[in-house]
């Protein structure tokens, strides 16, 4: 059995060979104070952000997309394959994607902590590779395509050609910092104290990038939220505004553009070329902001448009090479 693992800040996806993405479950991992056995692991876990006990400590193993709790992520890893694969399990080859910017030392933290997991073999793909193949880009032909994927912890901005990643941006710019960019509007405008759930919840709701043509009744949506009051300490109730929400994520939004601006200057001038003809693909969560395409297309003179499948490209992309490892070969050669 050979899988492919998209180990994502927000979420884990995994890809078994021959069956495609058989599990899609939040990177949480819930744990009680003393023991590092874990109580909840994905989505159960999750329920239980900000409502635990003293004793519980809902935990995130990965942070920026690199792993910045080895057991809990040993763990998470070993129970996700656990109920992916039931049944005996001979030791099995594993990919996994990596964020374009990781070190050596994450590297290797990485590979160990999913040989001891249970993996007899471990190949490592970097994500903007993973997306681009899962986007039905041409990778391996000498044409220059433009990838940017954000996800839970960061966003990935690179130029592809021949099987290999000519120059890319890695920030650490995501999901998350969304989210917290929200919380902070929140805190400071209204005086309001919010967790980070209901952030993801306003996001989702009524976050937006830019004002999206033909949608005017979006615009004029407001989204109740609920949190304690800076001040008094009391439960408090306010209504935000899509134009108050893009306010407070305009911040991260223009990191990703500033990203993708420097990677096309660092870009050499015949695949700026193929980029300008072909477009920019968005992939991963970040790429389901309302109106973020044509933030991008605006800040750059470049068509932008979104992945058919943009938070499971990653995933399809690594399922690609588990089929084919061949290929794979061939892409870390090039690489």
């Amino acid at each position: 059995m050979d899988i492919g693992i998209d180990l994502g800040t927000a979420n884990t996806l995994l890809y078994a060979r021959g069956q495609g993405i058989v599990l899609n479950e939040p990177s949480v991992v819930a744990v009680r104070e003393g023991s590092r056995s874990a109580l909840a692991v994905g989505a159960e876990a999750k329920e239980t952000i900000g409502r635990t006990p003293g004793s519980i400590t809902a935990i995130r193993p990965l942070q920026d997309g690199v792993i910045s709790d080895f057991e809990a992520a040993e763990e998470m890893i070993r129970h996700f394959v656990r109920k992916a694969v039931p049944g005996r399990r001979p030791r099995i080859r594993m990919v996994v994607c990596v964020p374009s910017g990781v070190t050596p030392v994450e590297r290797r933290a990485i590979v160990h902590a999913a040989q001891r997991a249970g993996a007899r073999a471990v190949h490592l793909i970097e994500e903007p590779m993973a997306a681009a193949i899962g986007a039905g880009l041409p990778v391996s032909e000498p044409r220059g395509s433009m990838v940017v994927d954000i996800g839970g912890g960061t966003a990935e901005v690179a130029v592809i050609s021949l099987g290999g990643i000519v120059t890319a941006q890695s920030l650490r710019v995501g999901g998350h910092r969304l989210d917290a960019a929200i919380t902070d509007y929140v805190r400071k405008e209204h005086g309001l104290l919010i967790g980070e759930r209901t952030a993801e919840d306003i996001k989702v709701a009524i976050g937006s990038a830019w004002p999206v043509p033909g949608e005017d009744a979006f615009e004029m949506r407001s989204y109740p939220v609920r949190g304690r009051e800076k001040i008094r300490g009391l439960p408090k109730t306010v209504d935000l505004t899509v134009k108050e929400v893009r306010a407070a994520l305009d911040e991260p939004v223009e990191a990703v553009i500033t990203a993708v601006r420097a990677t096309l200057e660092d870009c050499p001038p015949e695949l700026s070329g193929d980029v300008m003809e072909h477009g920019i693909v968005l992939t991963g969560g970040g790429a389901l902001l309302p109106g973020l395409d044509l933030r991008l297309a605006s800040a750059t003179g470049i068509p932008v448009v979104v992945a058919d499948d943009p938070l499971d490209s990653v995933a399809l992309g690594c399922g690609t090479c588990v089929e084919d490892f061949d290929a794979l070969q061939r892409l870390m050669t090039a690489a």
